[in-house]
C-alpha cells in the first residue's frame, strides 16, 4: 500500500477537517518508516490539488469564526455580570474577555481582502477609528464639532433624540436594531456604533495619555445605577449589551457563511483559480497596504497615538501580531483553536513547493522573519511600553521595533508577489498605502 493511498483512506475514515489532516500526516510518516525498513523506495506525497487547498482554507475560516463567536459569547456573559453587579472585578473580567476575543478574530482578518462577502461584512464588527463622541461623554480636549461629522458629539447615551441628515431621530431605546441604523450614520465611516471597538470604548473609555503610559480608565461606576458616574448609567448599560448582542449575531452570520454549504465556501470552490487568487490577495493586501501601511507605518510617520488599532485598551501590539499569525496560517494551512486543538491540512505552501521548492522555502522564511519581529514587538509591549509609546517621536528603540515588523511585512509581500507569478495567476491587485507608496502625501492631508 502506498503512503499516498493510506493517507486517502485515512481521510475517508475521519473526514476532511483539519483534525483528520494532522492524523494523516502522522500515519503517512509512520508508513514511510515501515516502507524504508523493508528497503523500499519511499514515494513523495503528491501535491494537493487546488480544491483540496481551498477546502482546508475554508475549514480554517469556519474554525476561526467559530472561535471568534465562542469568545464573543464569553465576552457577552462577562458584560452581563458587569451590568448586574458593577465592580472593579467585573469590569476587569469584561476587559480580559474582550482581549481574549480579539485573538481568534484578528487571525481571521486575512480572509477579508480576497473574499467580497467578508469585506462587505467586516465593517459591522471591526470598523475603526471611531468618533467616540457619537456614543458617550468625552473629555473637553476632544472638542465640540467636526467639519466632516455632524454627529461628532451627538452622545446618544445622554440624548434620547438626535438629528441624522437634518432629521430628528428617536434614540430613546438603544436596541440592537437602533445601533445597526446608527452605525456609519450620515454616510460617515467614523460613526462606528457597533463591533469590537465600540465595545472597547465602553469598557475602557478614552485613552487620554497621548504617548505617555496608560490606557483608558473608565470607572466601573459608569455602570452603577446607585452610584452613577458619567450620567445615564442605565442607558450606557443598555448600549453596551446591545452592542455585545450584535457582535454575537454578526459573527454567527460569518460562521454560517464558511460552513461546507455556506455562501463563502461555495463561492470559493466555484472557481479554483479565483479561490487561490483570493488566498494570496488576502495575504498580500493585509501584509502590505493594511497592516504595514495603514495600521503601522502611518502612525509611525505621524507619531500619533490615535493611529493605533486597539487604542482604548492599549492592546494594539497583540492585534498586529495575530494579524501576522493569520497571514502565515493562510499559507501553511494550519490553525490552533482557542481550546488548543491544532488543525492542519492541504496548503498553499504545498502547492507552491510542487512548482518551486526554493520559492516555498523563501516564503516560509520571510513569514518566520516577520513572526520574530512581531514577537519582539509583543515582548516590548508586555515588558517595556505600550504600542502608542513605541511610535512616539524621539523613541528610537520603540520606533525601530515597530519598523522591523513593518520591514518584515513589506519583504514577505515581495515573496507573495513572486508566488502569484509562479502560480500563473495573472495580474493580482494588492492593497496599497500612501504611508508606504507616497509618504509625502500623508503630511499634506
Amino acid at each position: 500500500m502506498s503512503v499516498e493511498r493510506a493517507a486517502r483512506m485515512e481521510e475517508a475514515r475521519f473526514g476532511a477537517k483539519g483534525e483528520s489532516m494532522s492524523r494523516i500526516s502522522s500515519i503517512g510518516a509512520g508508513l514511510a518508516l515501515v516502507v524504508a525498513s523493508l528497503g523500499l523506495a519511499v514515494p513523495a506525497l503528491a501535491a494537493p490539488d487546488e480544491k483540496a487547498v481551498l477546502k482546508q482554507y475554508a475549514a480554517l475560516a469556519e474554525a476561526k469564526y467559530e472561535d471568534s463567536l465562542i469568545t464573543a459569547k464569553a465576552l457577552d456573559k462577562a458584560i452581563d455580570a458587569l451590568i448586574a453587579t458593577p465592580s472593579k472585578k467585573t469590569l476587569r473580567a469584561a476587559r480580559t474577555a474582550w482581549i481574549k476575543a480579539r485573538v481568534p478574530y484578528q487571525q481571521s482578518e486575512v480572509y477579508r481582502f480576497g473574499n467580497k462577502i467578508v469585506d462587505d461584512w467586516e465593517g459591522k464588527v471591526n470598523s475603526w477609528p471611531l468618533d467616540e463622541g457619537l456614543i458617550d461623554y468625552v473629555d473637553a480636549s476632544y472638542g465640540t464639532e467636526s467639519d466632516t461629522n455632524a454627529l461628532y458629539t451627538a452622545n446618544v447615551i445622554a440624548n434620547t433624540k438626535i438629528k441624522i441628515n437634518g432629521e430628528e431621530v428617536d434614540a430613546s431605546h438603544l436596541t440592537p436594531e437602533f445601533l445597526e441604523k446608527l452605525h456609519e450614520a450620515g454616510g460617515v465611516e467614523a460613526n462606528v456604533a457597533t463591533g469590537y471597538h465600540a465595545i472597547e470604548f465602553l469598557l475602557w473609555g478614552q485613552d487620554l495619555n497621548g504617548t505617555g503610559p496608560g490606557a483608558g480608565n473608565r470607572p466601573y461606576t459608569d455602570y452603577d445605577t446607585k452610584n452613577c458616574t458619567g450620567g445615564h448609567c442605565d442607558r450606557r448599560a443598555e448600549y453596551l449589551k446591545s452592542a455585545s448582542t450584535l457582535l454575537v449575531k454578526d459573527l454567527q452570520e460569518m460562521v454560517d457563511a464558511w460552513t461546507p454549504e455556506g455562501e463563502a465556501t461555495k463561492t470559493l470552490l466555484d472557481d479554483p483559480k479565483a479561490g487561490i487568487t483570493a488566498i494570496l490577495t488576502g495575504m498580500g493586501s493585509l501584509s502590505y497596504g493594511e497592516l504595514a501601511g495603514e495600521r503601522m507605518k502611518l502612525g509611525l510617520l505621524l507619531h500619533d497615538p490615535e493611529e493605533e488599532h486597539d487604542c482604548f485598551s492599549d492592546n494594539t501590539y497583540n492585534s498586529h501580531y495575530y494579524d501576522a499569525v493569520g497571514i502565515r496560517s493562510a499559507y501553511i494551512g494550519q490553525y490552533t483553536r482557542v481550546d488548543g486543538t491544532k488543525l492542519s491540512g492541504p496548503s498553499l505552501s504545498q502547492l507552491v513547493a510542487a512548482k518551486d521548492k526554493a520559492l516555498d522555502k523563501e516564503m516560509k522564511e520571510k513569514l518566520a522573519v516577520t513572526d520574530k519581529a512581531m514577537r519582539a514587538m509583543v515582548k516590548r509591549g508586555k515588558t517595556v511600553e505600550a504600542y502608542d509609546q513605541m511610535i512616539a517621536e524621539g523613541n528610537k528603540e520603540g520606533n525601530a521595533t515597530v519598523q522591523a515588523a513593518i520591514d518584515g511585512l513589506i519583504d514577505q509581500t515581495k515573496s507573495i508577489q513572486r508566488v502569484i507569478a509562479a502560480l500563473d495567476l495573472g495580474e493580482v491587485k494588492l492593497e496599497g498605502s500612501d504611508s508606504l507608496d507616497n509618504p509625502n502625501a500623508v503630511f499634506k492631508k
